[in-house]
This record gives C-alpha cells, sequence and structure tokens, in this order.
C-alpha cells in the first residue's frame, strides 16, 4: 500500500520526534555493531540540523523524517527515517525518488552512507545508487543524474 505523503520544513519541536524516530530503527543496529548507545545520543544531536531537515507526513500526521544538505557536486542524504508501522509501504521508496528528483533539478548526484547490516542498503541499490567506498560499519553510495531508470 503506497500512502500519500507530504514533505514540511522541521519545527524545533521535531527535535524529540526525529530523535525517537532514529533509534526505533537503529537501536538493534547498534546493539549489534556494540556501539556505545551515549555517543550515539550525542552524536544524534550533533548531526540533526534543524533547517536541513523535512518531516514526512501522510493523512495530517508525522511518519518520518528526512536530513538533506548539498555537498559539492550531489545531494546527501544524511538521514531518512520512517516509523515502524509505515515501513515497507512505498513510502521510503517515493521520498528516495523525491530526492533524486529534486537533485535532477538541480542538476546534482545524490549521495549517501548506509550502515552495511542495514536492510534499506537494497532499496538505495534498486533505485540506482552504487557503493563508491566503504568504511568500517557504512557503505558509501551515489546514484548520478541519470543513470537510467529506476
Amino acid at each position: 500500500m503506497v500512502r500519500e505523503f507530504a514533505l514540511r520544513p522541521a519545527q524545533p519541536k521535531d527535535f524529540a520526534f526525529c530523535q525517537r524516530t532514529y533509534f526505533e530503527g537503529m537501536t538493534a543496529i547498534i546493539e549489534a555493531l556494540n556501539l556505545d548507545m551515549a555517543r550515539q545520543r550525542e552524536s544524534f544531536r550533533e548531526q540533526w540540523q534543524l533547517a536541513e531537515v523535512r518531516i514526512i507526513t501522510t493523512a495530517g500526521n508525522d511518519v518520518g523524517w528526512l536530513q538533506t544538505m548539498p555537498v559539492g557536486d550531489a545531494i546527501f542524504l544524511g538521514q531518512l527515517y520512517l516509523e515502524k508501522r509505515f515501513q515497507r509501504q512505498g513510502i521510503g521508496s517515493r521520498i528516495v525518488r523525491a530526492v533524486i528528483d529534486e537533485a535532477a533539478r538541480e542538476g546534482k548526484a545524490v549521495t549517501l552512507g548506509v550502515v552495511k547490516i542495514n536492510p534499506a542498503r537494497q532499496l538505495y541499490e534498486r533505485l540506482g545508487f552504487r557503493a563508491t567506498h566503504e568504511d568500517r560499519h557504512k557503505v558509501y553510495m551515489r546514484r548520478e543524474r541519470n543513470p537510467g531508470p529506476t
């Protein structure tokens, strides 16, 4: 079931929602990688930048969020999280396609980093992202402006 969605600019009060949604989706991965949870919470606070965050809504309800920023010749998709009950409904795919379209209008590629064990990696590959490099925990990916049909 693909729901209609909208994006709205984040407000300071959205920080708690974003943090809750992030840790709802990432706690199992953080634990699997044996990362320090307190450090992850601190890092989240440092990386969450109001001007870069948009809230994903459907039927008037906040269901997720994304954070994007221009970096060189690309738009960097730094974060994308949906509440669990709204996952596997096509919203994530449509959001990523919207970011791809937004970048294309600006003549830019889209880049991102995804934790190697995160199932979202399959979504990004399906949408035309290709690995460029990796580090201990993440694979960094890029989708050129016109890589072909998605």
